[in-house]
């Protein structure tokens, strides 16, 4: 999901990575191949990587390397995953019980990346999230002087060009290159249709208000404003209230949201580990849940006379899925949301199954969107 939308040219030549083969230097050696990654560093790696150090976007991961993905990986930052994803990562964990056997290499925001761990694993590659390399500091240097080329991947810089790099990269290092392919093109084709059909769409704005909602009612969370969910309402044609008032993400005032009438709420959530007033989506939820979560924010102070709630246009979506190689689904939800006639033969939820389905070891069964009503 987006902020903008880069001519088609420039992104697929991004997304090609200039990838050039070079030759073993003896027999015994492993195949290189050279990358250019998403920072526009060239970089040689194995092609076909045997042991990864991987930092961040597991199931992207998962989808572009295949059933024996993880198999693959030697380390990772467990509290990226554990942490941050927590029903997500017990899904996969339940199916892939190596995962707990990996070496943590601690985690970059936190300040409690381990590099030694990191040397002790030995992996011959690292792959890394772009946030991560740009906090990594001397860290990339010790690895490459080990011996350990590291490439940044960019899920996070929400274009399309870099989806379809990121994806590239990937199946690259990991000689998954049909795959990746495969998963590129699909990801392109759902996302232009989106916004062809926002462009045909007619009527005036919505305006849309969006909060993180791990805090509860009581507490007003960071809304966005051109990036994460903020980037997908303005690719989905609505008008985000949060435009103007706060760079990319910040809480905004409860005065200035009832001054600003949304016509449409949208609440992102998960299953966040210590909070209990969270609104609860992911593997494992009942839409029951869900919506028991939802019904508080009807009630906060002002908001029953919200347009959004007196029509009953409040929509929940997983916040772990923004920034993922199917986070389009997410975007026709929404899409769909403002633009009902538009998106008429389009069922993001079904699409969203079918892509786990398709390309990943776990189903998704839970609660991951819907309108609350």
């Amino acid at each position: 999901m987006f902020r903008t939308l880069r001519a088609a040219g420039a992104g697929l030549a991004l997304a090609a990575a200039s990838l050039v083969a070079v030759p073993a230097a003896a027999s015994a050696a492993p195949e290189t191949v050279t990358v250019t990654d998403t920072l526009g560093r060239t970089v040689t790696v194995p092609h076909g990587a045997k042991r990864v150090l991987l930092g961040f976007y597991f199931e992207d991961f998962y989808a572009i390397v295949g059933p024996d993905a993880f198999q693959r990986v030697v380390a990772i930052s467990r509290d990226t995953w554990e942490g941050w994803r927590n029903l997500q990562w017990k899904a996969y964990s339940a199916v892939e019980p190596r995962l707990e056997t990996l070496v943590d290499i601690g985690e970059v925001d936190s300040g409690t990346f381990n590099i030694e761990a990191a040397l002790v694993a030995k992996p011959d590659v690292a792959i890394v999230a772009a946030w991560q390399f740009r906090s990594m500091g001397n860290a990339v240097d010790k690895l490459e002087k080990a011996g350990i080329p590291v490439v940044a991947a960019d899920f996070n810089a929400q274009t399309l060009e870099k989806h379809l790099a990121s994806a590239r990269l990937i199946g690259t290092v990991m000689a998954s290159e049909d795959r990746a392919e495969q998963l590129a093109g699909e990801y392109e084709a759902a996302f232009k249709d989106v916004l062809a059909r926002v462009a045909k769409a007619t009527g005036p704005k919505k305006r849309v208000y969006v909060e993180l909602a791990r805090k509860g009612a009581s507490e007003y969370d960071n809304s966005y404003a051109g990036r994460m969910w903020g980037g997908v309402i303005d690719l989905a044609g609505g008008d985000n209230i949060a435009n103007g008032q706060i760079t990319n993400w910040g809480a905004l005032s409860p005065e200035y949201v009832l001054a600003s009438k949304p016509e449409m709420v949208l609440l992102a959530g998960s299953g966040w580990l210590g909070r209990d007033k969270a609104v609860l989506l992911g593997f494992g939820i009942d839409e029951k849940q869900t919506r028991a979560r939802v019904t508080p924010y009807r009630s906060r102070p002002g908001w029953p006379d919200l347009p959004a709630v007196r029509n009953n246009e409040i929509y929940a979506v997983y916040h772990g899925g923004a920034r993922t190689l199917y986070d389009y689904t997410f975007l026709q939800f929404i899409a769909k949301a403002l633009h009902p006639d538009a998106f008429a033969d389009v069922d993001p939820q079904e699409n969203h199954r079918r892509f786990y389905e398709k390309w990943l070891p776990v189903a998704a069964s839970g609660s991951f969107m819907l309108k609350a009503d």
